[in-house]
């Protein structure tokens, strides 16, 4: 991808863009290779809760003034937290992209955590976890990612607990900050109509005085299996049922993207039509690989009539250990359409490109490399994604469900189905 260059500062700070001479916008972003997994237990949250503070004041500029200053420009500013990863950006014109970088480097270095603001996002934070509670369909993947994890912080809720959000302190935000936002977790990543050699220089520039420690990596990721099964009064049961997935860095990543696929990644997937289509047994049923640096985890998800529980189970197991043995040129011919459309039309967002290529770096060390990656993909044969399939699902299982659960067979009983 010719219009992608990168440069690395002396303090260990990285710097991608992706030049599109044709774009008149930017996107333009911090991205920190630290999120939930990074943190103690004690003070899970506090990620999430940086992010919230940190567009809340700096030591020339309150809240409002970072919000108006992108604004009156036109530009729209947003973060997120995520597993490994956070992440402060803004999408504006191409001409204005180096002075959002200025009001995002202010706020990544001088915020100021005022108390007064931390008191008023704790409220709002708490609001924030009551909304995924009182949403079943988010809050069973948050259940599901503690029982495959059990007491670590990769499975543990990215917005926290209320306990630990009612009792965090402005230092312990602080000692966030200070331990893991250095120069070397930090990625600055543009895409759209600028000049490399010009975003370099304002970079310098603004984080000269950034530190340059190295983290402390997170502890290794110990998947367990398990259950949890949560009664509630419901329309509908939501369950997951997962298994160990395979890290990004897995010579097989594509494939166990490509699995998931073919299992649940569409209307044509095996899954839809099976489930969905010729039986009628949900809504929405889908398959997706979520990997992660060093571990992975492979989940089908459900939402169904609490009464057709005890018909749906039989049917994904036997889903799932077909995809083992009999999986066709067409489906993965099909499934290689989809990884390669994805990306390829991802390119067409400036924001895409930018989270992409920033992710790409921190997680694999180098420049984003389209070509490697669709080369990888049309490399997938149909033995390679019956062997990953092969190695996944026998991986213990995890079932998390939430619901009116009478009629979900025990987990036993799922153990067995899976180990015919």
């Amino acid at each position: 991808m010719s219009g992608i260059k990168t440069t690395t500062l002396s303090n260990g700070l990285r710097i991608v863009t992706d030049s599109v001479e044709s774009m008149h916008s930017a996107a333009v972003g911090i991205w920190s290779g630290v999120g939930t997994r990074h943190e103690d237990m004690r003070e899970n949250g506090a990620a999430h809760m940086v992010e919230h503070m940190l567009f809340k004041g700096t030591k020339t500029r309150n809240a409002l003034q970072i919000a108006a200053e992108l604004e009156d420009l036109g530009g729209a500013m947003n973060a997120y937290t995520g597993r490994e990863v956070t992440s402060y950006h803004v999408h504006l014109l191409a001409e204005d992209a180096l002075h959002g970088l200025d009001v995002l480097a202010d706020m990544y270095l001088n915020s100021t955590l005022p108390d007064e603001e931390i008191e008023r996002e704790r409220d709002v934070i708490i609001q924030e976890i009551g909304m995924c509670n009182d949403t079943p369909d988010d809050l069973v993947f948050d259940i599901f990612a503690e029982t495959a994890y059990p007491g670590q912080t990769l499975g543990a809720p990215i917005l926290g607990s209320i306990d630990n959000i009612k009792s965090m302190r402005r230092e312990d935000l602080r000692s966030y900050i200070e331990r893991f936002y250095a120069a070397p977790q930090t990625i600055i990543s543009i895409a759209g109509g600028v000049n490399h050699e010009e975003c370099v220089a304002k970079v310098e520039s603004l984080f000269d005085g950034i530190a340059d420690h190295a983290c402390t990596a997170p502890k290794t990721a110990d998947y367990q299996g398990g259950e949890t099964r949560l009664q509630k009064d419901l329309e509908q049961s939501h369950f997951i049922l997962g298994f160990e997935g395979i890290s990004r860095l897995d010579k097989d990543y594509y494939a166990a993207q490509a699995l998931s696929s073919i299992l649940g990644g569409g209307m044509a997937s095996r899954l839809f039509q099976e489930v969905r289509e010729k039986r009628g047994l949900v809504y929405s049923v889908f398959s997706y690989h979520s990997a992660y640096q060093d571990a992975g985890q492979f989940g089908i998800y459900a939402g169904t009539d609490p009464q057709k529980m005890g018909e749906i189970m039989p049917v994904i197991c036997d889903e799932v250990l077909k995809s083992t043995q009999d999986i066709t040129e067409d489906e993965l011919t099909r499934a290689k359409a989809q990884l390669k459309a994805s990306l390829l039309m991802g390119r067409e967002s400036m924001m895409s490109r930018a989270d992409h290529q920033a992710k790409y770096m921190l997680f694999r060390g180098g420049a984003y490399d389209l070509d490697k990656i669709i080369a990888s993909i049309e490399a997938l044969q149909v033995n390679d994604v019956t062997r990953i399939a092969a190695q996944i699902f026998k991986t213990a299982p995890t079932l998390a469900a939430l619901g009116p659960l009478e009629k979900l067979e025990s987990y036993g009983r799922l153990q067995e189905r899976l180990a015919a």
